[in-house]
């Protein structure tokens, strides 16, 4: 990103010179951006050659940084936090924005979830023109895009219900009733969607069905491919091969990847909060050999891992299961109360050299996946 600062510092108006001439589409919310946003720049790509962030860089910094990197792309696939979305869609005037989720995220940094909906709903509010791609299984989602004039709805679904049990417009209760939820004396209600995913298929407007066969795991990057081809769809890709586009995607700055260590086949997996951590979870193996599961608490993870007690770690019986990382120890606690039998080895490295041989899956938060990257090239001789 220092390229991006740098220049910043010496023009602060150079992210709007950038987006100046380019069909842009932005990928925000809680969980999911980097898979979303590789994925929108693969559909894209079937249109013309796309500027977008390789690493996840999702600020000011890394947003320049990438669009200098590629000045004459007329498309671009912006990754986007979620506290910058406001200000970035005004200076770069997107013509889609893809809204994935909003949870809890590290409240030491980023705030109350319902705060940040607030947020984007206003700054949404000044982009009349832009296409918005609303997951419409996500309660607070859509509230941001509720009364927006050009809204695609896509049911891409949601696993994590508990940062919306109220209504974010008038406080009261959400109801479920299967896949359809609603706000009580209100008329506030999950919108019919265009699109919709199964175990194979995307469902889409007028009947399309087309084939959805993934390299990526988990019903979550199902979602995520949704909302990416409907992006490149409302920005005129044809759908059968934006598709085929977006399925080429396997792994996303070493996530999903396996690696072999020694005797362990480790597939690798990150996860930055409750509901990441949970979706997560719903992807490990039960016929693993092990799981290493590390946890640090700096400052880009959160600092308080109260969080940890928000996680269902309740169904590991049979599989090896170490708690890794700085913040291994709080780990073990809560593993604990879980009733979770696992060891302590602090360094994720060793932990998984601690596990049988055969598959291990490893689950890290921010800085722990990071380092463990590092790691493995170093110690372990595993290329990037």
């Amino acid at each position: 990103m220092i390229g991006g600062l740098i220049a910043l510092k010496i023009d602060p108006t150079l992210m709007t010179q950038l987006g100046r001439g380019r069909r842009t589409v932005l990928v925000t919310g809680t969980n999911g951006k980097s898979t979303t946003t590789r994925m929108t720049a693969a559909a894209l790509g079937t249109l013309g050659r796309v500027a977008t962030q390789a690493d996840g860089a999702n600020m000011d910094a890394g947003i320049v940084a990438a669009l200098s990197a590629n000045r004459t792309a007329p498309l671009a696939a912006i990754e986007v936090d979620e506290l910058h979305l406001p200000h970035v869609a005004d200076a770069l005037n997107p013509s889609a924005v893809v809204l994935l989720n909003l949870s809890r995220d590290q409240l030491d940094r980023v705030g109350e979830i319902n705060m940040i909906e607030r947020r984007l709903r206003a700054g949404m509010a000044r982009h009349q023109h832009a296409v918005l791609i609303a997951n419409c299984d996500d309660v607070l989602v859509t509230s941001i895009a509720y009364d927006h004039p050009n809204v695609v709805w896509v049911a891409a679904g949601s696993g994590w219900q508990v940062d919306a049990t109220s209504c974010p417009r008038s406080g009261e209760p959400i109801l479920w009733e299967g896949d359809h939820w609603y706000s009580t004396g209100t008329d506030f209600k999950r919108p019919q969607p265009d699109w919709r995913v199964d175990e194979h298929t995307l469902h889409g407007p007028d009947g399309l069905e087309l084939p959805l066969h993934l390299a990526l795991p988990g019903r979550a990057n199902r979602g995520n491919a949704a909302q990416a081809v409907a992006a490149a769809i409302a920005l005129g890709a044809d759908p059968a091969r934006a598709v085929a586009a977006a399925a080429t995607v396997k792994e996303i700055a070493g996530r999903y990847r396996t690696v072999q260590v020694g005797d362990h086949a480790t597939r690798l997996l990150l996860a930055k909060n409750p509901a990441g951590w949970q979706e997560a979870l719903s992807m490990i193996d039960p016929a693993a050999k092990g799981l290493v599961i590390a946890v640090n608490g700096q400052v880009p993870d959160g600092e308080d891992l109260s969080w940890l007690w928000d996680v269902r770690f309740e169904h590991f019986e049979g599989t090896r299961v170490v708690a890794a990382g700085e913040r291994a120890t709080d780990l073990a606690v809560r593993l604990t109360y879980a009733g979770v039998q696992h060891t302590v080895v602090a360094d994720p490295l060793h932990a998984i050299r601690s596990c049988p041989p055969g598959q291990v899956e490893v689950l890290a938060n921010y800085t722990a996946f990071r380092d463990l990257n590092r790691d493995l090239e170093e110690k372990a001789g595993v290329r990037a």
